[in-house]
């Protein structure tokens, strides 16, 4: 029997933790796990730069370091990402001449009522200038991401150095559409680092119907990084902040106490749209050092816990023993 690589270990142990971990969602959105966890998007619809010379880095400690060129990104197009991997992506092998695969791309193939469907908007013809234009603009985009741990960022950033190994590349390689017509086709074709992120299986499942049930811009930039990590049961005001391109710690106190009562709003969206059960604003400390963190519980058991519970119903069916 051929031994596993480390590599090849790893990736069978984060599949096995995925499995476990998923919870009950209808048809999700599997995405890269790092545009579920980037700041790249701003907190809005409206008042974004589309200056060709915008240049901005995010940093979301320590998960992603993701720089942006070409225009601001927003809500708008983090919805048709989400829409087009709830859709998925499926791969596809490029032939030669003689026959031999030269290689592959990842592509969603779809219609537009399709899209429009999943990206919440109303199936109508109006929509599908919309739906491209918002395409067009991500694929305008180029994305610098960063592979390496944040400290090595930090300390080559200091040095003036191009810091650690990484890709550099659009989103989306390519659009194609046979017509205008609700039920016309449409590929959607991604770039070389959303395909090898897919090669490598660095992929995570987000609630699509949550994310789209969402109404406040900041509870849909918190959502996919909440629901991507089901571990997790609690989250702080800076890495919130992070989430969203701002520094929760320099702002000042009038700033900050906004933050908080906005944070608040998305939290109960979030309860409000089925994806947490509940959740509670924490504070710890003493005046200006005093620091707050979220605490939730989400509302879908996962699969884990779903099993435990099907094993207690059958362990109480056999002792004859009344529900809990």
């Amino acid at each position: 029997m051929t031994e596993l690589s480390d590599a090849e270990v790893a990736r069978l142990a984060r599949l096995a933790r995925t499995r476990a971990n998923m919870r009950g969602r209808r048809n999700p959105a599997v995405l890269p796990s790092k545009l579920a966890r980037t700041a790249a998007f701003a907190p809005r619809k409206h008042g974004l730069s589309t200056d060709a010379d915008f240049v901005r880095t995010y940093v979301v400690k320590p998960h992603a370091v993701v720089e942006v060129r070409g225009r601001e990104l927003g809500t708008r197009h983090r919805d048709a990402l989400i829409a087009l991997f709830r859709l998925r992506a499926k791969r596809f092998e490029t032939v030669g001449e003689n026959g031999q695969v030269k290689g592959s791309v990842y592509r969603t193939d779809a219609t537009w009522r399709d899209i429009l469907k999943a990206s919440g908007l109303t199936a109508h013809v109006n929509n599908l200038i919309v739906a491209l234009r918002i395409l067009e603009e991500l694929r305008s985009v180029t994305m610098r991401v960063f592979t390496g741990t944040y400290d090595a960022y930090e300390t080559a950033v200091a040095k003036g150095r191009l810091p650690s190994a990484g890709w550099s590349d659009g989103l989306i390689g390519s659009i194609n559409w046979t017509g205008v017509n609700l039920d016309s086709e449409v590929s959607v074709t991604y770039g070389e680092w959303v395909r090898r992120t897919f090669e490598t299986k660095n992929l995570v499942s987000v609630s699509a119907d949550v994310y789209f049930a969402l109404k406040s811009d900041f509870a849909r930039a918190w959502w996919p990084y909440i629901d991507s990590q089901p571990n997790h049961h609690y989250i702080t005001l800076e890495t919130l902040s992070e989430m969203v391109g701002r520094d929760y710690r320099t702002e000042p106190s009038k700033k900050r106490a906004r933050f908080r009562e906005d944070v608040v709003s998305a939290f109960n969206d979030m309860v409000r749209a089925g994806g947490l059960a509940e959740f509670e604003l924490e504070a710890s400390g003493p005046g200006r050092t005093k620091s707050y963190r979220v605490i939730y519980k989400h509302a879908l058991p996962t699969a884990k816990q779903i099993e435990i519970a099907d094993d207690i119903f059958a362990v109480q069916g056999e002792l004859g023993l009344p529900d809990l």
